[in-house]
């Protein structure tokens, strides 16, 4: 019975962390295109993604919580966080990260083009970061942080604005408009 026991308990060891998160990096060659390297960070176990764009002063991260149904992105050479809400209708499953990135990063610019988004920012600052869940809060924390409003059927041709723009493993382009981003 002891002998039983110890080997549940070791097989949990080995079986829970790879239940719990996962990783998968995803590098431009030779930075062809401007993106530098992406890494994305999976817990299943909070239900979150973490994409991280290491790409000098145009690096960004986001974070997908799909539990608090919230989407964060902080902009590094903006010195900002912007949130919106999840678009589970853009933004592919917790579960289908891993294939979707593979299956892109194989298919590269000969595959079908990845969805796009577009976000207005509202230019008033977020004081309560708390409602956005405590993975979001903790991103943005200290961070000025405004909400975005995604903009339904939008073309950027027909926007005046500034945009910055985020390739999120080449699945989904996702463009951040308003005067947070002009500056």
């Amino acid at each position: 019975m002891k002998i039983a026991m110890i080997f549940v308990g070791l097989l949990g060891l080995f079986i829970i962390p790879g239940l719990s998160g996962y990783n998968i990096n995803i590098s431009d060659d030779n930075n062809a295109d401007g993106s530098g390297q992406q890494t994305v960070s999976v817990n299943n176990e909070h239900n979150v993604a973490n994409v991280d764009n290491n790409n000098g002063w145009n690096s960004w991260n986001t974070l997908w919580d799909y539990d608090a149904g919230f989407a964060a992105t902080r902009l590094f050479a903006k010195k900002s966080c912007i949130v919106h809400t999840l678009n589970k209708d853009a933004i592919p499953s917790i579960e289908a990260l891993d294939a979707l990135a593979k299956e892109k990063k194989e298919k590269g610019a000969g595959g079908p083009p990845p969805k796009g988004l577009v976000y207005s920012i509202n230019p008033v600052k977020v004081d309560d970061l708390s409602q956005f869940g405590k993975h979001i809060a903790g991103m943005c924390q200290g961070v000025p942080t405004y909400e975005a409003d995604e903009i339904q059927d939008a073309s950027l041709f027909y926007y005046s604005g500034k945009c910055f723009n985020t390739n999120v493993l080449w699945i989904l382009n996702i463009s951040y408009c308003g005067k947070t981003v002009e500056n």
